[in-house]
């Protein structure tokens, strides 16, 4: 299966926002790509008001996407929000194209770093997994990748390929604990990770706002055994890979941690 990642920079402007999607999704395709995968919060920029532009998954925004996917003829994931409850959003990633239609609200929310996002965002509940062309795919949101358990019980619902898209806060050591995190996701749970993070403002000359986590780049394709198959840097970039899902068979055959976990 050939994949994309979509590594961009939103900001503000929802229509603006489209049409970079429908840019990279247009590369995509034209690239041979099945699934072009986009950031967390691809709708709007965190720094941003989000409960303002919250839209339902049958909304406006959300239906140009899917009609975007439709005349393309390819998947897509890409980050959103959606309403929550007592006025705060979901941070959901939305799934649609040819015989898919998913959405995964984020679980973890990231109170941590001084940075509060359980003020706005009303937390996911339940893992999601989606299948295209006989490929299982699991769904994570950026914090959700300190998580193990997320991954593994995404594994054992039969995925093969662990999406996360982020948008990634900067600061100290920030950069190495993403790329760790990523690598470990995916000999944890011995699935492809597609990791697909926001670029980063300040490598295109762009301001960052405030605290928010604007993005800094470096998402990468990860193989079930860690080895890294794709690295980006900071700057905006479509990268296409081709991964084998029957690799994945062979790597579990060999290293079961799955089969051997125990409940302690």
């Amino acid at each position: 299966m050939r994949l994309a990642v979509a590594q961009i920079i939103t900001g503000a402007d929802l229509a603006a926002n489209l049409e970079l999607i429908r840019e990279y999704a247009t590369r995509a395709k034209a690239a041979g790509a099945e699934l072009v995968v986009f950031p967390e919060a691809a709708m709007r920029a965190f720094g941003n008001s989000l409960a303002d532009i919250a839209e339902p998954l049958d909304g406006p925004w959300a239906t140009a996407v899917r009609g975007l996917a439709r005349e393309l003829n390819i998947a897509v994931v890409v980050g959103m929000f959606t309403p929550g409850e007592g006025g705060r959003v979901r941070n959901t990633l939305l799934v649609t194209g040819p015989g898919v239609d998913a959405s995964y609200d984020k679980i973890h929310l990231f109170d941590a770093f001084g940075f509060a996002e359980s003020d706005s965002v009303d937390a996911g509940t339940s893992p999601v997994t989606f299948e295209l062309n006989g490929t299982v795919f699991g769904l994570a949101t950026c914090y959700d990748v300190r998580f193990p358990a997320l991954f593994t019980a995404n594994a054992r619902a039969g995925a093969q390929v662990n999406i996360v898209c982020a948008s990634w806060g900067d600061g100290e050591g920030k950069a190495e604990q993403w790329e760790l995190l990523v690598r470990a996701r995916a000999v944890d749970s011995t699935t492809f990770v597609v990791a697909c993070g926001q670029g980063n403002p300040a490598s295109v000359g762009l301001p960052t706002t405030g605290t928010a986590p604007t993005g800094i780049g470096h998402s990468a394709v990860i193989s079930p055994l860690g080895a890294v198959m794709v690295a980006l840097g900071e700057m905006t970039e479509l990268a296409v890979v081709d991964i084998d899902p029957s690799v994945v068979e062979e790597v579990r055959g060999k290293l079961p941690v799955l089969a051997n976990a125990r409940d302690l």
